[in-house]
């Protein structure tokens, strides 16, 4: 299953997106985190030292290796210069299961804290008025959109903040969407847009509230987010001694019950392959139409595979 982490600036969705990444690797479940913000914080969140760097290739560093590796023997993808981040996977095209022995997993994933981490890499100095961070993320759509997880598999994604998710489809890629709310005017506002826009697709959109340290606060969240808000953090000192460089103690009991809340929020969806296909399939007319043609001096509407069935049933079909 696929879950995203979003919300308002300094809601704490970096850090939570880090908490559950961590509560499922020790669970022994398999899980993959990628950084997909704007500010490349979740690495350090995870446990990586302020002075280390991240070793692995971020993944927008090799957007064009990644794109000659899915689009396999696809027909109607001749090029990778032909392959946009919203290209559909179709008959020919090599998918990909979680921390498989392919060339994205072995190239990108490095381990932090426990947890196989993946990043989209920052937004650098010769990126301004070039391009936006969108561009960065069109790898992590790519890999989403060519990736079969399975039961009781987990990506987690630490999106960038705001509503900026939904300038492209790449919200529609997930099964979950964890909306990280506060309870200030502020933080309910990015919440009544992230509703609305997710309303429009059918997304499932889930409020958990943070930094939460008493019944007015709760108190707050439900007036605003009702039914919504399926669980809540509260104020953390382990967060903040974590944030501090002093990694000692447990998570609070209380915070402890929310993480396993999010992961039964999670397991009681269930995956709907053609949904998904659907939208891929929508989003990339829609690019298609509106600037990758153009952009790639192509007619990108016949990538779409119409026959191709996406999921376990595309792995067993033959190459």
């Amino acid at each position: 299953m696929r879950v995203a982490f979003v919300g308002k600036g300094g809601s704490g969705k970096t850090t939570l997106s880090a908490l559950f990444s961590r509560h499922l690797a020790r669970s022994g479940a398999p899980v993959v985190a990628i950084d997909g913000d704007i500010n490349q914080h979740l690495a350090y969140s995870l446990g990586l030292d302020e002075g280390e760097l991240f070793a692995a290739p971020p993944l927008s560093a090799r957007t064009g290796e990644i794109k000659d590796y899915l689009r396999g023997t696809n027909p109607r993808i001749p090029s990778r210069d032909a392959m946009v981040k919203t290209t559909p996977p179709g008959r020919g095209s090599r998918l990909l299961r979680l921390l498989g022995d392919d060339e994205i997993h072995r190239h990108h994933v490095q381990e932090v804290g426990g947890v196989p981490l993946m990043v989209t890499g920052a937004f650098a100095e010769s990126d301004l008025g070039v391009a936006c961070y969108h561009s960065k993320l069109g790898a992590v759509e790519l890999y989403l959109n060519h990736l079969v997880d399975g039961p009781g598999e987990y990506v987690v994604v630490d999106m960038t903040a705001g509503a900026d998710a939904f300038a492209s489809g790449l919200f529609t890629r997930f099964d979950m969407t964890f909306l990280v709310v506060e309870p200030t005017r502020k933080s309910v506002s990015v919440y009544r847009q992230y509703r609305d826009h997710a309303a429009e697709f059918g997304i499932p959109v889930a409020v958990v509230g943070n930094k939460v340290t008493g019944d007015d606060d709760l108190g707050f969240l439900r007036s605003h987010v009702g039914d919504g808000l399926i669980a809540h953090c509260e104020q953390s000192s382990y967060v903040r001694a974590q944030e501090q460089g002093r990694g000692h103690g447990e998570l609070e009991p209380q915070n402890t019950r929310t993480l396993d809340l999010l992961r039964a929020a999670v397991d009681a969806r269930t995956k709907d392959w053609a949904a998904f296909q659907k939208h891929a399939v929508e989003f990339h007319l829609r690019n298609a139409t509106a600037w990758a043609n153009e952009a790639t001096g192509q007619d990108l509407t016949t990538q779409v595979d119409p026959d191709f069935q996406h999921g376990p049933v595309a792995l067993a079909a033959p190459a």
